[in-house]
């Protein structure tokens, strides 16, 4: 599959089975991430920032207090690529 190709929904399955947590919704790939400390959220957002300017693949993040909802899809192919669960498994891994 093509990382500008859009995922078919038998792909998009595929790769959230092996994504504990993370779901579609508003035809983008989500996560809410929860923290002990409002502070360790903000750094995770941080560590997250330095990631997608890395990849030049940037998502939403929305900070609340302990919590980070983070939100992708790749706005020039006009839905969800390989490249959005790339970037949802590096950021799983900065955990």
């Amino acid at each position: 599959m093509k990382q500008s190709a859009l995922c078919t929904d038998a792909q998009i399955d595929s790769e959230l089975a092996t994504l504990e947590g993370w779901r579609i919704e508003g035809g983008r790939l989500q996560k809410q991430f929860r923290f002990n400390t409002y502070l360790d959220g903000i750094r995770f957002v941080d560590r997250v920032a330095l990631l997608a300017e890395e990849m030049n693949h940037h998502p939403d993040l929305h900070v609340t207090w302990r919590k980070v909802e983070f939100a992708v899809s790749t706005h020039s192919a006009g839905g969800i690529t390989a490249l959005d669960f790339e970037l949802a498994r590096k950021v799983q891994a900065l955990l």
